[in-house]
């Protein structure tokens, strides 16, 4: 069989059912929900580069999953723990995990706008900064470095890389119309303003994100980093 035609193998109903309640529950390690969902995917009859991209993770990566099953089960999905306390991280690590938490999962190419415990615990194993981490386990740690999930609202931003001198000069000719500025060669005499009222939905919307926990005494201080609001979209909000 072709690398890429790698196939998890034939799946009793009762092994199908199992695999399908590790994916849906919310506890448990990530690194076995994670090889359960690139299992499910492969018995649905995805192949092995389709998986990785839903996943975001590499091919490589699958194929090992996938030939790991197929050699020894149920077995090979779960993480291999020596036992006794939970594992600990180093401060790099920790340090690491809160600055991915408060970056926008779009500076690492990922097409959601909110990181969710599941989806942040997901990439921080896909991304080889912890070997495993629970949902609580990274919300505890989360905590201790002072990042809460906190309520924010979604903002307008114009891709255009010429947004603000046209902006600018919008602004300029508004005020050679009011008569608050002189117009001076090549400016125009008259100014037709149309079409200004704009969408309806460009209102913004409440949302979550996570952000830095700010005290009571240090709100309103410009030296505390304020929440960054989530970027919308221009088709919905």
């Amino acid at each position: 069989m072709s690398r890429e035609g790698l196939r998890v193998r034939d799946v009793s109903n009762d092994e199908g059912n199992r695999l399908l309640r590790i994916v849906r529950r919310s506890s448990g390690p990530v690194v076995t929900w994670r090889r359960a969902q690139m299992l499910l995917l492969s018995v649905q009859g995805m192949d092995v580069a389709q998986i990785a991209k839903v996943t975001f993770t590499s091919p490589d990566r699958v194929r090992e999953v996938i030939n790991n099953f197929n050699e020894d089960g149920f077995e090979s999905l779960y993480p291999k723990y020596a036992g006794g306390r939970p594992p600990t991280f180093t401060l790099p690590q920790r340090q690491q995990i809160k600055k991915i938490a408060l970056s926008r999962p779009a500076d690492h190419g990922l097409p959601f706008s909110t990181w969710s415990l599941t989806k942040l615990a997901e990439f921080l194993v896909a991304e080889g900064v912890v070997d495993d981490i629970s949902h609580e386990g990274l919300r505890v740690l989360l905590r201790k470095e002072q990042v809460s999930f906190q309520v924010i609202k979604t903002w307008k931003q114009s891709n255009d890389p010429d947004f603000e001198a046209k902006k600018n000069r919008v602004l300029e000719l508004y005020d050679i119309a009011d008569g608050k500025a002189e117009p001076v060669e090549g400016d125009p005499t008259v100014v037709l303003s149309m079409d200004e009222f704009g969408p309806l939905n460009l209102l913004p919307r409440p949302g979550k994100q996570w952000a830095p926990v700010v005290s009571r005494r240090s709100k309103g201080s410009t030296s505390t980093p304020r929440r960054r609001r989530r970027r919308a979209t221009y088709t919905r909000t």
